[in-house]
């Protein structure tokens, strides 16, 4: 019987550490460390109020030429957008998440913005999406897969705006995985992204934008109330 590619590429694995699979005492701290979830060192700057865990990320995200922008209500998100939109000057054509906090928000109140719901496509150069949390420890947003957050528009387009509800954010990273857990089954994929996209390969020149977005724009809200 052929096996499936989750067999294989444990095979692979097990391979290469020269056994076969774990069974009996041998396999109880994996299967304890997978059921409790054990919390690694927490670093001590994380270990603050909530008041202070917003500042911090915002100082973070900052540091990793992320920009911030920290409004009132989801109402105000539009604005926000316009703004980012205007002052890089770039078209006013955005693909947002079919998130369904993000439909909350009134993108008619700019009647200039052209405003698609959807994944990313090639032509699309600003993408709008929500995140699970925000990690104050490191200026870190985590993004779940799923039908309402498709991850083509975290990467393809040029320009990434996450709008984050500041209740969303947490100290360390722990935290974020404990949040992720209580939504229920696991996505597919989940993503760590601090800053823009950026490497060093080429003489060791950081360049902005060579994996993913050259710009990442947080709108941070501060209320939890409808738009």
């Amino acid at each position: 019987m052929a096996r499936s590619a989750r067999d294989q590429i444990l095979g692979a694995i097990r391979a290469s550490h020269k056994r076969g699979p774990l069974d009996g005492d041998a396999a109880e701290p994996a299967r304890v460390r997978l059921e409790t979830h054990p919390r690694g060192l927490i670093p001590a700057r994380s270990r603050i109020a909530p008041a202070e865990q917003v500042a911090l990320f915002v100082e973070m995200a900052q540091a990793v030429a992320a920009t911030v922008d920290r409004v009132d209500t989801l109402a105000d998100v539009p604005d926000s957008v316009a703004d980012f939109l205007a002052g890089h000057n770039l078209p006013a054509a955005i693909k947002v998440a079919p998130d369904p906090d993000l439909r909350r928000i009134p993108w008619a109140k700019r009647p200039v913005l052209e405003v698609a719901a959807g994944k990313a496509e090639d032509p699309d150069i600003v993408s709008v999406t929500g995140a699970v949390a925000g990690v104050a420890e490191t200026g870190t947003l985590m993004l779940a897969s799923g039908p309402d957050s498709p991850t083509t528009l975290n990467f393809l387009p040029d320009n990434h705006i996450v709008v984050l509800r500041t209740t969303r954010i947490v100290g360390p990273y722990e935290d974020a995985w404990d949040r992720l857990r209580a939504r229920g089954d696991l996505p597919r994929t989940v993503n760590l992204i601090t800053g823009p996209s950026r490497t060093g390969d080429i003489e060791q020149v950081i360049q902005l934008g060579a994996h993913g977005p050259r710009r990442l724009h947080i709108v941070l809200v501060d209320r939890d109330d409808a738009a």
